[in-house]
């Protein structure tokens, strides 16, 4: 690192030059790159995303989208069979039909089939399959068309209402609003700037915003090629910039607070103190974005385009935040550094008084400390270990309004909410009508319809309609009972609750090889950073920890309700399927750039003292306000995102905002200090064998307080 900072400083103008003109291409293409985003969701190779696809070909509606349900319940005394009755419901969907001409629609109107009626006779639904547009709020537009058509329509007196997993959604106030990706940005930056202000206390504030301004453009630079190659999804817009913008000031905050720290070093140039400042907290920066490539991993090797698309965007991020941190900032350093850095002031010549008390709090309680913190991680482990996996229930989406009415219509009739995610299934060869019928038997199916009018091209169509939620355990339960069915033809089976299922088993099935894979890559290369097993051991336990507190968080928040009203939503039931590998795979590199930071300068305070406690405390006390500075920072970022519309984006910022929270503070600040503590000198040993593999001095254990060193190999 020394070598690459000499080179920088030696070629300003290039350096500078090539950033410049990198930076005008990359504002440039911010526009273009956000136009060619992908708006579909695939799962390659299994049968839900296939079969909805071949749905959606032949028939132009249906397939990756849940239908919208038209419900009627007749007052007392009046059933499907009175008078008048069918002619007036089949008035009713012929409005619809206007408002949606691509759409598919069955009822007990149009079929007579009386899966479509409750027991009683009284309340009766219809399925208005719409066209897959793709999207995080594809069908809410057709949810509102619906209800706009229906507005006044009676059956039997009674009003006819909209239900549907989306009609629900747009009664949810967070599902359309939200601070768009730039307004949140600026929001996030200015909340930045506040915290460098108080860190910095001089106008050296904005040099770390001002590489988070080059660096968040430049990945959308890299970021529009890719988008000729491969579907990226849309999502990574917000995951750019939000997160672009948490971890490019972190990186660049950790070289600038060394830099001023050895700037006040007696008898130190400030080139000297730029080069001292990149070989200790350039090379933490370095290890930490490799870090965060090798967790993102994760989504790289996971089957699923958008979620591949979604780790390269974070693996671009970090690499790019790196380079600008390693390259540019050195050289602003080097030139307008001193000018900004006004006016100065000497905290960052010595560690933080209240973070050095504290961490010899920590050192003398380092046995109830531990306790301590072990204790509220368990209780956030113990929830996340309650974890259900599917689309928020449709019992949650919305708790007032027209469509919830119609809800609660079908439930209270004893029909449930089967018909809001029910599965399609597509018979290529074989009797429609025989393949209902024995999809009907199967345990958990409230019934199976075939109508007459949804055949095409040597096809026809199955809708089978669960007793349960189809996004649910109960629904996925069904779900293989009726692929596990002995039918007469070929069929398969599709629908938004089937490919739904299909997601989950695909990015879960290795999902525990790929956590040891990646932890194992993690544990040798912070080895050969550390210079220690015990170390980066330790390290990775506790980042993996850190992440099953954070699910647990987002257990007790949304699946379980315990604070989601402070935006309006109703407890979920479920977590979405994708939701905790997006938390490991940011989580998990994000909080090891803590780790990395404050274990190397354990490291460094060791091999001057060979005393623990005062690495611990020299450590803690070093970076505990550099730490929590770049964890609010990342947290303000995420609030940022918290902003954007849907439950998917607030659970998402969630997690890992409180992850990080979580992170800086009982596991950074009181549990991995404890632990330094309690194992003392065998933090620091690596035998001969291994350094000569990583390459490394190998690190022999040295008594604490001044005793003689045990050679150990």
């Amino acid at each position: 690192m020394p070598a690459l900072a000499r080179w920088v400083l030696r070629h300003k103008r290039l350096v500078v030059g090539f950033w410049v003109a990198v930076s005008i291409a990359a504002f440039a293409a911010i526009g273009p790159a956000g136009k060619s985003l992908s708006q579909q969701f695939s799962v390659p190779g299994r049968e839900g995303f296939q079969t909805n696809q071949q749905i959606a070909a032949i028939y132009g509606s249906g397939g990756d989208v849940a239908p919208l349900v038209p419900v009627v319940q007749l007052p007392k005394g009046t059933t499907v069979d009175s008078p008048g009755v069918k002619s007036q419901l089949t008035s009713a969907l012929a409005r619809v039909k206007a408002a949606l001409p691509k759409a598919r629609i069955a009822s007990y109107a149009s079929t007579g089939d009386r899966a479509f009626v409750s027991a009683d006779g009284r309340t009766t639904f219809a399925l208005v399959d719409i066209p897959a547009r793709g999207g995080v709020d594809q069908g809410q537009s057709e949810a509102r068309l619906a209800q706009k058509a229906l507005a006044g329509a009676t059956v039997g007196g009674a009003s006819v209402r909209v239900t549907g997993l989306d009609a629900l959604a747009t009664g949810n106030d967070t599902k359309g609003t939200g601070t768009g990706v730039l307004l949140g940005t600026l929001l996030a930056a200015l909340g930045a700037l506040l915290v460098l202000a108080f860190v910095f206390r001089s106008f050296t504030a904005v040099i770390p915003l001002l590489m988070a301004v080059v660096a968040i453009p430049t990945t959308f630079l890299l970021i529009w090629p890719l988008t000729s190659i491969t579907d990226v999804s849309v999502i990574v817009q917000f995951l750019v910039a939000l997160i672009g913008l948490g971890i490019a000031i972190d990186y660049a905050l950790l070289i600038v607070v060394r830099w001023r720290e050895e700037r006040q070093q007696p008898g130190t140039t400030n080139a000297q103190a730029v080069e001292n400042a990149m070989q200790h907290a350039g090379s933490a920066v370095v290890f930490s974005g490799t870090t965060v490539g090798i967790s993102l991993l994760a989504l790289l090797v996971v089957p699923i385009p958008a979620l591949r698309s979604i780790g390269i965007a974070g693996l671009l991020i970090a690499l790019v935040s790196v380079a600008v941190a390693v390259t540019l900032l050195p050289v602003v350093l080097a030139t307008v550094g001193p000018k900004v850095d006004w006016p100065r002031n000497q905290r960052d010549a010595r560690p933080s008084h209240a973070w050095s008390s504290w961490a010899q709090l920590v050192v003398r309680h380092r046995w109830l400390a531990a306790a301590a913190s072990v204790a509220v991680l368990g209780a956030l482990v113990l929830a996340a270990s309650t974890i259900q996996f599917g689309n928020p229930r449709a019992t949650s989406l919305a708790q007032r309004g027209p469509a919830r009415i119609a809800l609660d219509n079908l439930t209270d009739s004893g029909i449930g909410t089967g018909p809001l995610s029910p599965f399609d299934a597509l018979v290529s060869a074989g009797d429609p009508a025989g393949v209902a019928k024995t999809f009907a038997t199967v345990d958990g199916v409230r019934a199976a319809v075939a109508p007459a009018d949804w055949r095409q091209r040597g096809t026809a169509l199955v809708t089978v309609i669960p007793n349960e939620d189809g996004n649910s355990p109960a629904g996925r339960a069904i779900l293989d009972r009726l692929r596990g069915s002995t039918v007469n033809g070929e069929v398969a089976i599709g629908g938004e609750a089937a490919q739904g299922a299909d997601f989950l088993d695909a990015v879960y099935s290795n999902f525990p090889l790929l956590i040891l894979l990646i932890s194992g890559l993690t544990f040798l290369l912070l080895a050969r950073a550390f210079r220690s097993l015990m170390l980066p051991l330790k390290a990775v336990l506790l980042n993996l920890l850190s992440v099953a507190a954070s699910w647990g968080l987002l257990v007790l928040v949304f699946q379980h309700g315990f604070g989601s009203g402070i935006w309006g939503i109703a407890p979920t039931r479920a977590i979405n399927v994708e939701m905790p590998i997006f938390v490991f795979a940011f989580l998990f590199g994000i909080s090891m750039d803590y780790q990395v930071f404050i274990i190397s300068r354990m490291r460094e305070a060791y091999d001057r003292t060979k005393s623990t406690p005062t690495a611990v405390v020299e450590g803690v006390g070093r970076t505990g306000r550099l730490v929590t500075s770049a964890a609010l920072i990342l947290g303000l970022a995420f609030v940022a995102f918290s902003a954007q519309p849907g439950t998917e984006a607030k659970m998402f910022a969630t997690a890992l905002g409180g992850g990080i929270l979580i992170d800086a503070t009982i596991i950074r600040g009181l549990l991995a200090p404890a632990l330094v503590a309690i194992l003392g000198r065998w933090n620091w040993w690596l035998p001969a064998w291994p350094a000569r593999m990583l390459r490394v001095e190998a690190s022999p254990i040295h008594a604490d307080h001044g005793e003689p060193a045990i050679q150990t190999t």
